[in-house]
């Protein structure tokens, strides 16, 4: 039997790419996103992940118990929810704002690992991981809303790994800045030259992350490989922040 997987926001940041190593790598994955329930916007979404089955509920409990239900098992949930990184000094930031970013990026995912430990722990085994950003490791100024809220998921990540790890779960954090993606770094941004060099100048590799580097470390955190791994924020920045 093939182990499960449960990505989050699927269409959006490394839900794609995610997706597409981890069924290569022999792994039935499940995708939730708002759009699988809009009819509209579901043959595109399948577009994007295919091979991968949508579930178009959308509340945590109904999603883990639909997924136990077709397969089994949850053996990997992937935190992938994604959110525009809004840009202004602390002063001027809405709390609007500050909601919106925390519910997308903090609350949601927190709701979804409460739903997806209660398997886990029952299985004694299981892993979970939060895709989040590099930038709260090494800060960049006007983004105080949304670095602070990647950080949350950083620090989720270190606390429930200790948490857990009584019940053989591995949890860690994938954090990614300067990686291709439609979400936060599209092609239309590299295709100005000014804002490339900008960009570039940035990162000591002088270059952006591709989609699939970010998909390799999905896939091998996710694997036995990676049993020993765990309470780990991993930045994937090309050499722009380091671990702390």
């Amino acid at each position: 039997m093939p182990k499960t997987a449960l990505i989050t926001d699927a269409g959006h940041f490394l839900g794609p790419p995610g997706t597409k190593a981890l069924i290569a790598a022999g792994w039935q994955v499940f995708a939730v996103d708002d759009d699988a329930a809009d009819p509209a916007k579901r043959e595109a979404l399948s577009a994007k992940l295919p091979g991968a089955t949508l579930l178009e509920a959308n509340d945590p409990e109904t999603v883990v118990a639909e997924v136990m239900d077709r397969a089994g098992s949850l053996d990997l949930l992937v935190n992938n929810d994604a959110f525009p990184a809004i840009r202004g000094p602390v002063g001027e930031a809405r709390e609007e704002d500050l909601v919106a970013t925390y519910e997308a990026l903090v609350f949601k995912s927190f709701r979804m690992t409460q739903a997806a430990v209660k398997p886990m722990k029952a299985a004694k085994a299981g892993k979970i991981l939060f895709a989040t950003s590099a930038a709260p490791l090494n800060g960049i100024p006007n983004y105080s809303i949304y670095a602070s809220a990647r950080g949350a998921g950083n620090a989720l990540a270190l606390t429930l790994s200790k948490e857990l790890a009584a019940f053989n779960i591995q949890v860690n954090a994938v954090a990614p800045n300067f990686v291709e993606s439609p979400d936060y770094f599209p092609e239309s941004l590299m295709a100005d030259p000014t804002s490339a060099e900008k960009i570039l100048k940035n990162i000591p590799l002088r270059r952006l992350g591709k989609p699939e580097e970010a998909a390799s470390l999905i896939v091998y955190l996710a694997s036995e490989g990676a049993d020993f791994i765990t309470g780990q924020t991993i930045p994937l920045a090309g050499g722009w922040a380091t671990a702390r």
